[in-house]
């Protein structure tokens, strides 16, 4: 999948505990509505394998109503098991050019990375595109190091030819300053999972980063 393709927003699910959320694919199912393209399913690490698995399954089922893509965070067997388009993996994850060995051939992987060199490598390990941050600080994800910026953000742009998505306590505002310094797109969690409305807040960041969908793909299921 090239950065023509891939959509700029990635919507990522919160499923932490205590947090005052709602039922992730309540949020799942009005960012796509909205037209969001992309979503994340990220259960945090105390959720067995099988509370990933069943969300994971429910999730890419809701994309696939919409012509949308499905990556899960991490896990690469759950990934595999639901056939979702592909991971997104962390530095304590299994290796980017491992995953790229066991998934198909068109499988999406993400590559975390927060400097030029790490970003270099995951580029040729095969990652399809790069989660750099936390750009900001954020509490939806504990045990971050220190937020780069968007001067760091910049370097890792200007480092590699692959698609950047941001993350890390981004805003629709911020989200245009973060394609303002070199980001392909952004990576949200509580921007969407904890607004009123997820569904506003989805298209607002979508009209922010200029990754608004054509009227057509807003009706679900013709979505292909």
């Amino acid at each position: 999948m090239n950065a023509t393709r891939l959509p700029r927003l990635h919507v990522i699910t919160d499923t932490r505990t205590g947090a005052p959320l709602r039922d992730p694919l309540d949020v799942v199912a009005a960012a796509l509505a909205a037209g969001a393209r992309l979503i994340q399913v990220r259960t945090e690490d105390h959720h067995t394998d099988r509370a990933a698995f069943d969300l994971a399954a429910a999730v890419t089922a809701r994309c696939a109503e919409y012509g949308a893509l499905c990556l899960v965070n991490d896990r690469v067997h759950v990934a595999q098991a639901v056939g979702a388009g592909g991971v997104h993996l962390g530095a304590d994850d299994l290796p980017v050019d491992a995953a790229r060995r066991i998934l198909p051939a068109g499988a999406v992987i993400g590559g975390t990375c927060r400097e030029p060199e790490a970003a270099r490598a995951a580029r040729r390990a095969g990652a399809t595109y790069l989660g750099v941050g936390p750009v900001w600080g954020t509490a939806t994800k504990t045990g971050l190091p220190e937020p780069i910026g968007l001067d760091g953000l910049a370097a890792v742009c200007a480092a590699v030819d692959l698609p950047v998505i941001a993350i890390g306590g981004i805003d629709a505002e911020r989200a245009r300053r973060c394609r303002e310094a070199g980001a392909y797109g952004v990576a949200v969690v509580s921007a969407v999972a904890a607004a009123s409305d997820p569904g506003a807040a989805t298209a607002e960041l979508l009209a922010a980063i200029g990754d608004t969908p054509p009227p057509d793909l807003l009706r679900g299921t013709g979505a292909r």
